[in-house]
């Protein structure tokens, strides 16, 4: 207490005359309109400046949760493309078709499931990726698998309850079916490891025209991916004379060196067909 009075007793004229200044700048702003009016620009724009940084700083630690809200939102549109959906051609058939148009699950093909990649390699000659989604979730071996971009990654080999993982791209033993998207010519897209980054789409004819940086998307045939997926970029032809067939050197089209999230596609109608398919097979 003996100390505080001592400070008063020091600085109490420096004190009085902050009050004092205080007190005549308030009178001044206060009924003064031109200063008022200054006072008022200036005060906004020192608070706007303030929100800002406050504002930009609070945004960057929510980007975590920014980033899964858009992927979770991504999920519910790819759900709804119309190029998902699949029903069975009825022109030509005379009788009554007895699919229940009304029940939109039985009309749709691919369904799409969100996933955050937990570890991923690129520099290997096996490279597969690791999601946080598995069996418990809806995730199937031989389910393919894209990036928030629409470019095919790989697909899924193995899985537990909650973590699956996918043969990526860039794997020696990954196949693709794929074509060109100008020319539509298909082709086997593939990775031998040599050159890292690099994948080969196999059996062009050489008939095609290809330029450079034509794009090249699935083709449809498979069932795991829908047709028109991005899958990379014409780099350069390989024209081995002793082929009758060109192969294409292609830069991919998904980042993985960058890969954060990912969406595992579901083919609901996979079943019917390859069960068509193996009745054909044991019939002969």
């Amino acid at each position: 207490m003996r100390n505080i009075f001592l400070f008063i007793r020091i600085y109490f004229t420096f004190v009085f005359f902050l009050f004092l200044m205080g007190l005549s700048l308030y009178l001044l702003f206060r009924y003064n309109s031109y200063h008022h009016a200054v006072y008022s620009k200036t005060a906004s724009e020192i608070t706007g400046n303030i929100n800002k940084r406050y504002n930009s700083i609070e945004y960057y630690f929510q980007l975590k949760r920014t980033n899964d809200s858009l992927v979770k939102a991504n999920a519910a549109l790819y759900n709804r493309l119309k190029t998902d959906y699949e029903i069975p051609d009825t022109v030509n058939k005379i009788a009554i078709d007895t699919m229940n148009f009304d029940s939109t699950h039985k009309q749709r093909k691919y369904l799409y499931m969100e996933a955050k990649v937990v570890s991923n390699s690129v520099n290997q000659l096996n490279n597969y990726i690791e999601l946080h989604r598995g069996k418990l979730q809806g995730v199937e071996p031989d389910m393919g698998v894209i990036d928030i971009n629409n470019a095919v990654v790989g697909t899924v080999v193995d899985m537990s309850n909650n973590y699956a993982v996918v043969m990526s791209l860039l794997h020696e033993q990954s196949n693709l079916s794929a074509r060109l998207k100008k020319g539509g010519e298909t082709g086997i897209v593939s990775y031998d490891g040599k050159m890292p980054g690099i994948l080969y789409l196999k059996d062009i004819s050489k008939s095609a025209k290809i330029n450079a940086a034509d794009t090249v998307i699935t083709s449809g045939f498979s069932d795991k991916f829908p047709g028109g997926l991005l899958v990379g970029y014409v780099k350069d032809i390989i024209n081995d004379k002793s082929s009758s067939t060109f192969t294409l050197r292609v830069t991919p089209a998904a980042d993985f060196e960058r890969l954060q999230f990912a969406y595992v596609i579901n083919n609901i109608q996979k079943e019917e067909p390859e069960k068509l398919m193996e009745k054909v097979k044991n019939t002969k």
